[in-house]
């Protein structure tokens, strides 16, 4: 009950926050590095879905994990924006302390309901295939399910390519307040060690945009592209 109690507390929050964020950017990055195979080839990212499709002992308990710590982090999230609306009271002090936070931490639960979102709809895409069911029967020469074909056709629609650019966008400026506010949370912070830890959060999601929204564009642009595309 004691720890039913902290974890409802913004300290006990905070850190919820800080351990499921901790999962969702280690998600994030891999399924980006993951992703990013698609620039060896067809047999490459194919081989390695097939892979994940072919592991249920590895992808359900990962799954599991994950959609533990989504729910998890929104909860926390939502937890701490009430403690904070209620702390601040019907009184606005706002000005003075609203200017010594950044944008980022300002609009966390905008970008966070946006970021949600576009989850949900790439889950729709990609996952699930419920928007676009004919990608089911893609089949490659290896009899694999074709993911590298399905990519390719998503990101051939102007507006999917450019939500998806846009919605990695949003969660990378989440990510970079939120990759700082860890060491926060946990306590590994102080005086001389925070401007680095702003900068790493700062390149981390610098990189982890790069990396994702680099496939759409690199459709858009005609330089990744299907073997029987002109």
């Amino acid at each position: 009950m004691a720890l039913f109690q902290f974890f409802r507390s913004t300290v006990g929050l905070k850190i919820l926050m800080a351990l499921s964020g901790l999962i969702l950017f280690g998600f994030v990055f891999a399924h980006m590095a993951g992703n990013l195979q698609i620039f060896l080839g067809s047999d490459a990212l194919n081989g390695y879905a097939h892979f994940l499709q072919s592991t249920p002992e590895i992808l359900w308990p990962f799954r599991i994990v994950l959609f533990l710590a989504v729910v998890t982090h929104i909860l926390a999230g939502y937890g701490l924006y009430i403690h904070n609306k209620i702390a601040r009271g019907p009184i606005d002090y706002s000005r003075n302390a609203a200017t010594k936070a950044s944008l980022a931490s300002r609009t966390m639960a905008y970008s966070g309901t946006v970021v949600l979102v576009f989850i949900i709809f790439h889950l729709l895409q990609f996952t699930v295939m419920a928007i676009n069911p004919e990608y089911a029967a893609y089949v490659d020469s290896q009899n694999h399910h074709d993911v590298y074909r399905m990519v390719i056709v998503a990101f051939s629609s102007p507006w999917v390519a450019w939500f998806y650019v846009i919605s990695v966008g949003l969660l990378c400026y989440h990510m970079s307040h939120g990759v700082a506010s860890f060491f926060r949370s946990l306590g590994f912070t102080n005086e001389a060690y925070l401007p680095l830890q702003v900068w790493f959060a700062r390149i981390f999601s610098t990189v982890v945009f790069l990396g994702m929204v680099i496939i759409p564009l690199a459709v858009q642009s005609g330089s990744l592209k299907l073997p029987d595309q002109p």
